[in-house]
C-alpha cells in the first residue's frame, strides 16, 4: 500500500526536492504551497519517478486553508501517514528597516504555518494513533543571524511548540510522533525572490548545501521519528554546538561578518518578490529545486550520510563536537 505524504511548500527547494523523493518510492504525494507554476512542474516530476500526485494550492498561513488540505488530501488518497511543514517566507533587512505587515507575515507562514499544518494533520492522525509529522527546521532555530530577525524568530518558535507538543504527545502515550529535521544553509531559489533590503544580491552562508542533501534528511527523519530532531549537514551540528558552548563570542563574531556573509557582489534580484504573493502565479514560472548557487553548493554532506547508518552516529557526534570547537577557535581569532 502506497505511503501518503503532504508536503507544505513542494513548489520548489527543499520540498520541491523532497518531493522527487517520494515519487521515487511510489508514493502518494500531496504538493501545497501557494505558485501554480511550481506545483505543475512537481506534479509532471512525481508522476515521471513513479509517483502518484495531488496537486493542492493554498496559503499555510490560513488555518482554514490548512485544514482543507488535510480533508482534500484525505479524499484523495484515504489517511495521511506523514505531514512534512517546510512551507516558509522572509525578508532581508535590518530588524528597523521591516515594517510591521512584513514581520507579520514571516511569522504567519513560518511559525504559524506550521502550527496550521501540524494542527489539521493532528486531527486526523490522533483518533487513529498513527502518522508522523516533520517540521523542516533550521541551525537558525537555535543561532539567530543578523538580517532575518523575522525568520530566525519565526524557527526559534517552531522549535519552542514542537518541544511542548511532543512532550503532550509523551504524556498520552501517543503512537504519532513528530520530530525536527535542522537545516544548513541550502542552496534554494528563494534568495532570487525573498523581499530584500540589501544593496546586493542575498546569499545562504556557507557552507551552502543542495536540496537534494536536505531533502535526504527530511525523508530519513519520517522513516526514523522517534529522535527529537536531526541535524542535517555538518555546519548545522558545529552551528548548534557552537552556540551552547560559546554564544558571546558567536555574537560578536557574527556582528563583524554576518552582513558580508549573507550578500554577494551581484546586483540584488529585480523581479517580483514572494511575500504576500507568489512567485510563480503562472504554469511557465517553475523555479525548481536548485537556486543561484549550483557552483558553491554541496551535492553531500558526511554528516549527513552518517546520519543514515546508525552504527556511526557516536562517530558522527564526536565529529560535530571537533567541528564545533575548530570553528570557536577560528571565531576566537577572527573576533579578538
Amino acid at each position: 500500500m502506497s505511503t501518503t505524504v503532504v508536503i507544505t511548500g513542494a513548489s520548489a527547494g527543499i520540498g520541491r526536492a523532497t518531493a522527487r523523493r517520494y515519487g521515487r518510492r511510489g508514493a502518494n504525494v500531496v504538493l501545497v504551497a501557494r505558485g501554480e507554476g511550481g506545483l505543475r512542474a512537481a506534479a509532471d516530476e512525481v508522476t515521471a519517478l513513479g509517483g502518484r500526485p495531488f496537486v493542492r494550492p493554498a496559503d499555510m498561513a490560513d488555518p482554514a486553508q490548512a485544514e482543507g488540505v488535510a480533508a482534500d488530501a484525505e479524499r484523495e488518497f484515504g489517511p495521511i501517514d506523514v505531514w512534512i511543514n517546510c512551507a516558509f517566507a522572509s525578508v532581508f533587512a535590518p530588524f528597523d528597516e521591516i515594517t510591521a505587515d512584513e514581520y507579520r507575515r514571516v511569522t504567519e507562514v513560518t511559525y504559524l504555518g506550521f502550527v496550521n499544518g501540524t494542527r489539521a494533520a493532528l486531527a486526523r492522525m490522533l483518533p487513529r494513533d498513527r502518522g508522523t509529522i516533520v517540521q523542516v527546521g533550521s541551525a537558525l532555530g537555535e543561532r539567530s543571524i543578523p538580517l532575518q530577525s523575522a525568520y530566525c524568530g519565526a524557527k526559534h518558535a517552531v522549535n519552542g511548540f514542537s518541544s511542548s507538543l511532543r512532550t503532550e504527545l509523551l504524556h498520552r502515550g501517543s503512537r504519532v510522533h513528530l520530530t525536527i529535521a535542522q537545516m544548513p544553509a541550502v542552496n534554494t531559489p528563494q534568495f532570487d525572490w525573498v523581499r530584500s533590503r540589501l544593496g546586493w544580491h542575498p546569499m545562504p552562508v556557507p557552507p551552502i548545501y543542495q536540496p537534494e542533501v536536505a531533502a535526504r534528511g527530511v525523508v530519513y527523519a519520517a522513516d526514523h521519528p522517534h529522535r527529537k530532531q536531526y541535524y542535517i549537514g555538518g555546519s548545522t551540528a558545529a552551528t548548534i554546538w557552537a552556540n551552547r558552548l560559546f554564544p558571546a563570542l558567536l555574537d560578536r563574531y557574527l556582528a563583524r561578518t554576518g552582513y558580508d556573509a549573507q550578500q554577494t557582489d551581484r546586483v540584488p534580484p529585480t523581479g517580483d518578490d514572494n511575500l504576500f504573493t507568489p512567485a510563480d502565479r503562472a504554469p511557465a514560472d517553475d523555479h525548481g529545486a536548485h537556486g543561484a548557487f549550483d557552483d558553491e553548493a554541496h551535492a553531500h554532506s558526511w554528516q549527513e550520510a552518517l546520519l543514515r547508518h546508525p552504527g556511526t552516529t557516536a562517530l558522527g557526534a564526536g565529529a560535530a563536537t571537533l567541528a564545533a570547537v575548530a570553528g570557536v577557535r577560528r571565531l576566537t581569532r577572527s573576533a579578538a
